[in-house]
């Protein structure tokens, strides 16, 4: 089956999120009378390289990575092996989620949970408040500058914190204006799903030192958390190797424990 195209995956994102304008008061009443999620921001801190580990069926890159995955128990099981905090995937069409999945580990997990999904819209950030979110992915070369910046400050308001992903120079200007829970640098390249961490790491290495910088992709053993962490990454986020394993509490052990190092002012 052809990999769908990014303009695909983002037109069918807009889609939905035009669609929940019906359900606005609603989703606006569910949000207010949600409990407070644990502080995104204060799971990122520590000595240590956290792993923010993800919960994720599958995805246009790696094809059927769990299908039968219980998102609840896997979040169990990342908790266990150490993971700072979780994202879950809640895009349906494309990668196997839902916002069912978020509800689910918020409720039954005590770490914060990250949203992961192709955010469009004001509204969907409401929707993440309301399932139990603690933050939002934002993705920079998804959204104009003023329309970034306006997502984050509806975050903000909703009390959930902001992961901007960025894959170049120009986009991380761009996060950085829109203020910033953390700054995720992603090694996959959206168009074309291919990895590249020497890119990841010279960008890495950009980050102001009081961001929380976190690699994305690429990230499937030790090896790896040390070389992002030499760049210059505070955390990582880590899907397919820890979601398709057997053991995922392990899967997520084997990758903790890296020291921090930290970029220079």
């Amino acid at each position: 089956m052809p990999r769908p195209s990014l303009e695909k995956i983002l037109k069918v994102a807009q889609d939905r999120a035009l669609a929940l304008e019906e359900r606005s008061d609603e989703l606006e009443r569910q949000a207010a009378a949600a409990p407070a999620p644990p502080s995104f921001r204060q799971a990122l801190d520590g000595r240590a390289v956290g792993v923010i580990a993800e919960v994720k069926r599958r995805s246009p890159s790696a094809g059927a990575i769990r299908e039968d995955l219980d998102p609840v128990r896997h979040a169990r099981a990342y908790q266990r092996g150490g993971a700072v905090a979780i994202s879950v995937l809640t895009e349906q069409p494309h990668f196997g989620g839902s916002l069912a999945d978020l509800a689910a580990v918020a409720r039954e997990v005590g770490l914060p949970v990250l949203r992961k999904d192709f955010i469009v819209h004001d509204l969907q950030v409401v929707e993440a408040r309301a399932a139990g979110a603690a933050a939002v992915l934002l993705i920079a070369r998804l959204l104009a500058p003023g329309a970034l910046r306006r997502l984050a400050r509806a975050a903000r308001a909703q009390g959930l914190g902001t992961l901007i992903e960025v894959h170049t120079e120009d986009e991380l200007d761009r996060a950085l204006a829109a203020e910033p829970t953390a700054v995720g640098v992603n090694s996959r390249d959206l168009a074309t799903f291919a990895v590249h961490l020497e890119a990841a790491e010279r960008l890495v290495g950009k980050v102001p030192p009081d961001i929380p910088a976190v690699a994305e992709s690429g990230i499937a053993a030790r090896p790896d958390v040390e070389r992002m962490a030499a760049a210059g990454a505070d955390l990582v986020l880590v899907g397919t190797s820890v979601a398709r394993t057997a053991d995922p509490a392990a899967a997520v052990r084997a990758l903790t424990g890296v020291a921090r190092i930290g970029r220079k002012r």
